[in-house]
């Protein structure tokens, strides 16, 4: 089976829950992009969702606990990369790390790489729907966030290069797989990443 691009660390709890230890992901290098910069980056888009101030209250919301430690049972790495209108959005650091309770949700993030960690007590299974949750920005076949289809707009949804169907909430976070959540209008080209390029020890 192919990984899939998400990560779960091992390290303890401690300050500023060991972020380093596990969230210093190196930066991804895509495969290609539509809209590239001077240096040959994606071009960023100015739509900024950051890791909500509540992450406990965000990860009850998706269903998930929180822990004093990151587990170990499972422990794995997805990427998401989301493209609206053409351009990429920062997926935030700390999405689901609660720093004032020193608490971790299964699913986090350590820095903007794009890396999920899945780092559980138990094996699960766990669901880019359960992430756009702890993020605040909820997923569904007609939404992504505030963001609507209709009216020229588009939601597209790849896992490793390939377009999926059905709902996309459902889909299944899986070690080093490529995930690409597409909004805008068909004119808004984007060439989605097929897979990611993992930094060592990921």
């Amino acid at each position: 089976m192919q990984n899939r691009r998400i990560v779960i660390g091992a390290a303890v709890l401690t300050g500023a829950l060991a972020l380093a230890a596990c969230g210093s992901d190196k930066k991804d290098s895509k495969s290609d992009t539509p809209a590239t910069s001077a240096d040959n980056k994606p071009a960023a888009s100015a739509l900024s969702w950051p890791a909500p101030a509540d992450a406990s209250a965000q990860t009850k919301a998706a269903g998930l606990p929180m822990l004093g430690a990151e587990g170990q049972v499972l422990h794995i790495h997805s990427h998401l990369d989301v493209f609206v209108d053409g351009k990429a959005v920062t997926v935030p650091a700390e999405i689901g790390i609660d720093l004032n309770r020193q608490q971790i949700s299964p699913l986090h993030t350590h820095d903007t790489s794009g890396v999920v960690h899945i780092e559980s007590p138990v094996k699960a299974d766990f669901t880019l729907g359960q992430f756009m949750t702890e993020w605040n920005v909820p997923i569904s076949k007609d939404a992504l966030g505030p963001l609507k289809t209709g009216g020229g707009k588009e939601l597209h949804l790849f896992v490793n290069g390939k377009e999926v169907s059905g709902d996309p909430a459902a889909i299944k976070l899986g070690a080093h797989e490529e995930i690409a959540v597409v909004y805008g209008s068909p004119a808004n080209k984007v060439t989605v990443p097929a897979s990611y390029n993992w930094p060592q020890g990921l």
